[in-house]
């Protein structure tokens, strides 16, 4: 269970996270490969990894993806590659970082 206090759990951008994530979920099921415009994704993207790592920074200790994700190994990938790119590091980089912070 993540570790978040129930009243940011339930509130009304969590339920519209929900909403908009099963939406998405729905179109790339239905074949959409995009159901998003690129402007969209990206905002969606920044928002979610600022999110995830004001949490982390919070001390709330909780994987990015649930246990039973639907997300590949290459979607993770090919997802971490891009974001690497966009903040122009390195896998290097990247492995300096967590031998540094431990995460």
């Amino acid at each position: 269970m993540i570790d978040i206090d129930a009243a940011r759990r339930d509130d009304g951008v969590s339920q519209a996270a929900h909403q908009l994530a099963a939406e998405i979920e729905g179109a790339l099921d239905s074949g959409d490969a995009e159901p998003l415009t690129a402007e969209a994704l990206q905002a969606l993207m920044a928002a979610a990894c600022r999110s995830y790592a004001a949490a982390v920074e919070a001390g709330h200790n909780f994987p990015p993806l649930a246990e039973r994700s639907r997300v590949t190994s290459t979607d993770v990938m090919t997802t971490a590659s891009g974001l690497l790119k966009s903040a122009n590091l390195a896998v290097f980089e990247l492995g300096m970082w967590q031998s540094w912070t431990g995460r």
